[in-house]
């Protein structure tokens, strides 16, 4: 029997999960010498690099001493909390990690209610304490009362403390030692957390916590053995969540080493494997030994809470930029979306109209963004949210906010709040002028907030917020207060007639852009929709004017990337995305359309 432990990395977002992870893989000496390893060698995919989030949980595996140590890397924004709850069933231990400075925050509260609730014992990791204004004292306080107010064992509120700084490789375990490496850490994990359970000599189980896709083996369910051995070739049952049995055969099994996946023979109980072969896998499927199925409990999956409705795009400038741009490619592009994410789903409605449900805003521009990356067309319009009966009352999703933000700008942001209908709970000062603020609020509140808030902050601002619960339904919610400045014509924008229309609005598009009748061109400044036309050149004349002409001076526009521009619209607007622009338009072109169907609204 292999000598194994298996741990998750659980924290807020931004608090170095993967940086962490990083250090652990160079001082565990699993880079050979010559090996050129990146930053954040675990957010692999493009979109992860740029935004420096993770959005998929991976699993790696490092060797120190005679041990192997599974390792899982978890997201941290809220939008992706199911992946954490499932990484959680597959572990024996798990690292907490808290900024030194930002102390507790949503998702913390999130991980840590799941962690304790599966009777995980922590090792906490206070991290960043190279920060100036970091105060690890207090955010262990805070930590402790976490615990405590989640109802923690004894046994869980004795955990290790470990101090960190992840970027520099340093840790140690009080604040007063000298700087160390990972060390101690690695210690803590091989003392602290257990050994896993489960015998190789019992009947095969295996759960499928993660899913992955290959265009040549299909799909990969990456599983723990929970007992027994699997091999390459064995013949297998797959037990699916309503109870079906479905006969199979793994056709390739993979084991992890550091960023490396290698084909090996054999695994036995403990150990983190991915199995190939099995088309019909799940999350949360058990592979069970035929002769003697023992399926495991299925896992309960986060239900989602946002939906928004992807189509066609049928724009008068429709399939001049983008590569796909049939229904049936958008079709294809969301099953194969559907394969390894399920946390979100998808239902044809109509002539190429798909609604797309998930957990929230992120989750959603993250698909549309991919979807462009690959050189997809498509139109998306307004998130709304999930609207549920339960016992008979018509009921909402809620979120926990937590904003922290410039004390001077706390008033204006608890007032628009206020309208969006937030309850605040808590407000607490967190020392260098800064103030946290705590709500509850319906989740319809959030939609297009994030834009408003940052402006009332001056950009200092940060907010965060995870799913509370379904609660009945809370009345109108106020939204954007402007309205939008339309194209009345077909044309190519010209400075000139953008010079004299920026005193109306802010301008989302720049001169010589391309715009047709019914697309949107900036914000009003008043609340009413404004018809103008951004494609009038100067009448010359064979005059010449006793003044030389004005030079035009136009204000730089608004740059409205996707997840501004969802925001920002309106149940009568929708985005057009393509690889090279995302634009606004109204969901009517025609002006008298609008109006017919205005006044049937």
């Amino acid at each position: 029997m292999q000598k194994i432990r298996n741990i998750a990395v659980i924290a807020h977002v931004d608090h170095g999960k993967t940086t962490l992870v990083d250090g652990l893989l160079k001082q565990s000496g699993t880079y050979g010498s010559h090996e050129q390893v990146n930053e954040r060698a675990m957010d692999s995919n493009a979109l992860e690099k740029e935004r420096g989030i993770t959005i998929l949980s991976k699993n790696t595996a490092v060797r120190y001493g005679d041990h192997k140590i599974n390792i899982i890397d978890t997201p941290g924004h809220a939008d992706f909390g199911g992946e954490v709850e499932r990484v959680l069933k597959m572990v024996d231990g798990a690292l907490i990690l808290v900024d030194a400075y930002e102390g507790v925050m949503p998702q913390t509260k999130f991980v840590v209610k799941k962690m304790l609730g599966l009777g995980i014992k922590p090792i906490v990791v206070i991290n960043k304490i190279d920060k100036p204004s970091a105060d690890p004292e207090r955010v262990v306080d805070e930590v402790f009362d976490l615990f405590v107010a989640m109802d923690a064992t004894e046994d869980q509120l004795d955990f290790p403390i470990v101090y960190a700084a992840a970027r520099d490789g340093i840790a140690k375990m009080d604040m007063a030692d000298p700087d160390g490496d990972f060390k101690c850490l690695f210690e803590t994990i091989l003392e602290k957390v257990p050994e896993p359970t489960g015998d190789a000599e019992n009947p095969t189980q295996l759960q499928v916590f993660t899913l992955d896709y290959d265009n040549y083996v299909g799909k990969i369910g990456i599983s723990r053995i929970f007992n027994g051995r699997i091999s390459k070739g064995d013949n297998i049952l797959l037990a699916k969540a309503d109870g079906e049995m479905v006969k199979g055969k793994i056709s390739k099994l993979i084991g992890f080493h550091g960023l490396n996946r290698m084909e090996i023979q054999t695994a036995e109980a403990g150990d983190i494997v991915a199995v190939a072969g099995i088309e019909t896998v799940d999350v949360g499927d058990t592979i069970c030994d035929p002769q003697n199925p023992m399926p495991l409990d299925p896992m309960h999956i986060e239900e989602p809470t946002l939906t928004v409705v992807f189509s066609v795009n049928d724009s008068p400038l429709a399939g001049q930029e983008g590569k796909h741009v049939t229904a049936n490619k958008i079709r294809e592009r969301l099953d194969a979306e559907m394969n390894t994410n399920v946390a979100m789903r998808y239902e044809t409605v109509g002539e190429g109209k798909f609604i797309v449900s998930g957990r929230g805003e992120l989750q959603i521009t993250i698909l549309a963004e991919n979807m462009r990356r690959e050189g997809f067309e498509f139109g998306i319009g307004r998130p709304e949210v999930i609207v549920k009966e339960i016992e008979g009352v018509k009921c909402e999703p809620f979120e926990h906010l937590v904003v922290d933000l410039p004390a001077d700008n706390a008033g204006t942001i608890i007032e628009r709040l206020g309208r969006r209908k937030a309850e605040m709970k808590a407000m607490v000062p967190m020392g260098e002028g800064f103030t946290r603020v705590e709500f509850e609020i319906p989740a319809r509140g959030l939609i297009g907030f994030r834009g408003q808030f940052l402006t009332d902050t001056k950009g200092e601002g940060v907010m965060n917020h995870s799913f509370l619960e379904f609660r009945p339904y809370t009345g109108n919610v106020e939204s954007r207060q402007y309205g939008a400045l339309i194209s009345m014509e077909d044309g190519v924008a010209l400075a000139y007639s953008l010079f004299n229309l920026q005193d109306r609005g802010v301008l989302f598009t720049a001169p010589q852009t391309k715009v047709y009748k019914g697309m949107i061109i900036g914000e009003h400044s008043r609340s009413n929709d404004l018809d103008v036309n951004p494609i009038k050149g100067k009448a010359q004349s064979n005059v010449r004017s006793s003044g030389a002409d004005e030079a035009i001076k136009l204000v730089p526009p608004r740059d409205m990337n996707l997840e501004r521009a969802l925001e920002w619209i309106e149940d009568d607007e929708l985005l057009e995305v393509t690889p090279l622009t995302i634009r606004i338009r109204k969901r009517w072109l025609d002006p008298t359309d609008r109006k017919r169907y205005g006044t049937k609204k």
